[in-house]
């Protein structure tokens, strides 16, 4: 195996990349972001993410990437928060024609759930868990006895007037104008709706808020099954990203 990895994590307004000691889970030196251009068109980004490799100096020959999309087999088939042009397109393919590398590209949430699976909350988990990414959506990864069932969007549940997300993502918080404590209280509603949908064994959540987590984390306490904070924080797309490129170590922890 390369060592150390490289993990890209793409997103709405920043393309983030580093290195990951995938024994260990760890970054290894600083992550990297740069602003995803605007329009995010497929070349666009594309481009970016050339220069951004360039400027890493990876020698490695593959990539594991992270993208706010619902992805099968390559390719995009949703676009969140990302150009619509992405739809329909192979993200594969695509990098690798501006770098040259083989890409290995899941959905985002599901890099954040990966690193989690293999390194933190989730690892050793049996049953059913749930992590949510809480940030300018909600995205989500659903793991049963350890293993990935991919591409799911609970944050674009029917709730209330509208989806989930619109009401109880990190930007809907923002924009809502509320403090930690209403929106908590908020989004343990939805959490009770999810636990009533699925029975899992355990809620993690994750993206920027999971730093805040002790702040609000008692408005989760009636809950019939604990709500966690995320182990590895906002660097957990780059590091399952990283771990994607490498499925020989998921079937090694299956």
């Amino acid at each position: 195996m390369e060592s150390p990895a490289l993990g890209i994590d793409i997103g709405g307004s920043g393309i983030k990349a580093g290195f990951v000691n995938t024994t260990t889970g760890e970054m290894i030196g600083e992550r990297i972001k740069i602003d995803t251009p605007i329009p995010s068109t497929p070349d666009a980004v594309a481009q970016a993410v050339k220069e951004l490799i360039e400027g890493l100096n990876f020698k490695g020959d593959k990539i594991g990437c992270g993208f706010p999309a619902v992805i099968q087999d390559g390719v995009s088939l949703t676009a969140s928060n990302i150009d619509k042009g992405w739809i329909n397109t192979n993200v594969e393919e695509l990098l690798h024609r501006y770098t040259g590398h083989k890409y290995y590209v899941i959905n985002d949430a599901d890099a954040a759930g990966l690193a989690e699976r293999m390194y933190g909350r989730i690892k050793n988990e049996k049953g059913t868990v749930l992590m949510l990414t809480l940030g300018t959506g909600i995205g989500s990864a659903l793991f049963y006895d350890g293993v990935l069932i991919p591409n799911t969007e609970f944050g674009h549940l029917l709730y209330r007037d509208s989806i989930a997300e619109h009401w109880v993502s990190n930007r809907a918080r923002k924009d809502r104008g509320l403090e930690y404590d209403t929106w908590a209280a908020e989004l343990a509603a939805f959490l009770d709706y999810t636990i009533l949908l699925l029975a899992p064994r355990m809620i993690v959540l994750g993206g920027g808020v999971s730093f805040r987590f002790d702040q609000f984390s008692r408005h989760f306490d009636h809950l019939r099954v604990p709500v966690v904070n995320a182990m590895m924080y906002n660097d957990a797309g780059i590091i399952g990203a990283a771990v994607a490129a490498y499925p020989e170590l998921l079937e090694a922890y299956t």
